[in-house]
């Protein structure tokens, strides 16, 4: 059984959005925690809040299945368009930060909207480069003014 710590997020229509992608996840896999919601300013884009969870899984499938076949596939069922500018607004985004012991995404170690979510689900996973762990990165991110904890994500 794997174990993956999944980023979600979205900036249209958030409060239906990111609710709904966890209950079509858990169809597919098992959901064994969620983070509270953050919101935090667009990245590369003049575009609105987002807002921000992570959620640790359970699954038997590899991240490319994972990946091609469920996380793309709830993110064109709620609508989301990929464009050019990856930075887009967007309804849905469902990316794969750490699968078993392996980070995919290195921004786990430098922006909020992973950062912030991510700590409260594995606070000891340690950058690498640096030997900061979420946890310290949390403490240090957490009173930005472009990041602030909205509540829990229920779904």
């Amino acid at each position: 059984m794997n174990t993956v710590y999944l980023g979600l997020g979205s900036n249209i229509d958030p409060e239906r959005n990111l609710p709904a992608a966890l209950q079509h996840l858990a169809e597919w896999v098992q959901v064994e925690g969620v983070s509270s919601l953050w919101q935090t300013a667009a990245v590369g884009s003049s575009g609105p809040a987002f807002l921000n969870a992570a959620a640790r899984i359970s699954t038997d499938y590899d991240s490319d299945y994972l990946k091609e076949e469920i996380l793309c596939s709830i993110e064109a069922g709620l609508g989301r368009v990929r464009t050019a500018d990856k930075n887009a607004p967007r309804t849905i985004d469902l990316d794969i930060l750490v699968f078993n012991q392996t980070i995919f995404d290195r921004g786990i170690f430098r922006f909020d909207h992973l950062i912030l979510p991510l700590a409260e689900l594995v606070p000891e996973l340690t950058d690498p480069q640096t030997g900061k762990s979420l946890r310290d990165l949390a403490q240090e991110h957490c009173c930005q003014p472009t990041a602030l904890r909205v509540g829990k994500l229920v779904y």
